[in-house]
């Protein structure tokens, strides 16, 4: 892999250099997204439902390390569901980050679902070192509720009949959740968009002809700011950045 604007030289980069380019270092006084999305080049999505097939290992590098640098992963109930979420478990290298960058062990899993439609017995409740947390409203059943608060679930209320994504990253900054990781799908991206809670989108656009229709999947938050681009085997990982997203570091963290 390669950083290709801002160009800085040929070498392939390492992981302390890939960390310098998406690390947002300081103490933040606000909740901060970062989007991740990947496409293929005629704007699919997925294929059969699922979003892996248009990965690559290069994508899959950035899609660790933006978990790796969150405090919490930000994900819709379908998108939990088709690609087979838990828990995210500790290895040596983001063991190593995460202390060395003053994070907590590992990530929470919040999965965003109006009704509440998570299973007690899912493996986001029952695979994981982390307490997860599902965001629902207060109309959805009180016996869902319920179950997931006995099965050790953090459940936050964002709304009633519709989901309030600035209450939700409220209540996510009340549990000192700020450095947040949003993984999709597409009708959650859609919102946050809407909603103009993206700061970062890292975006991966894949060599492959899917056939789908692209009228929204490489739609872009308003007022972004390319900030890097990276290539390797015909895959490239652009990253955008909101107009006055910037973060005000008054205690910066340690250069990597």
């Amino acid at each position: 892999m390669q950083q290709i604007w801002p160009f800085r030289s040929a070498h392939h980069l390492d992981d302390a250099d890939l960390e310098q380019i998406y690390l947002v270092s300081g103490d933040l006084s606000r909740p901060w997204v970062q989007a991740n999305m990947v496409t293929s080049i005629d704007g699919a999505i997925e294929v059969d439902g699922r979003s892996r097939p248009l990965s690559s290992p290069a994508d899959q590098r950035v899609f660790a390390l933006g978990r790796d640098l969150a405090d919490v992963i930000l994900v819709g109930r379908g998108t939990a569901i088709a690609e087979n979420y838990r828990g995210v478990h500790p290895n040596e290298v983001n063991a190593e980050r995460r202390r060395r960058l003053g994070l907590s062990p590992l990530p929470a899993i919040a999965v965003v679902s109006a009704r509440c439609k998570i299973a007690p017995d899912s493996p986001l409740v029952t695979q994981t070192e982390v307490q997860p947390i599902v965001v629902t409203t207060t109309t959805a059943p009180e016996q869902r509720v319920a179950a997931l608060r006995r099965a050790g679930a953090d459940v936050i209320m964002a709304g009633d009949h519709c989901l309030d994504l600035h209450a939700t990253l409220t209540e996510l900054a009340h549990r000192g959740l700020l450095r947040i990781d949003c993984e999709g799908g597409q009708q959650l991206l859609d919102a946050m968009l809407d909603a103009d809670l993206v700061d970062q989108l890292c975006l991966t656009i894949a060599p492959v002809l899917a056939g789908s229709n692209p009228s929204t999947a490489t739609r872009a938050p308003r007022h972004l700011t390319l900030t890097s681009v990276l290539h390797e085997a015909g895959h490239l990982m652009l990253q955008y950045r909101r107009r006055g997203g910037e973060v005000q570091a008054d205690h910066p963290r340690p250069a990597v």
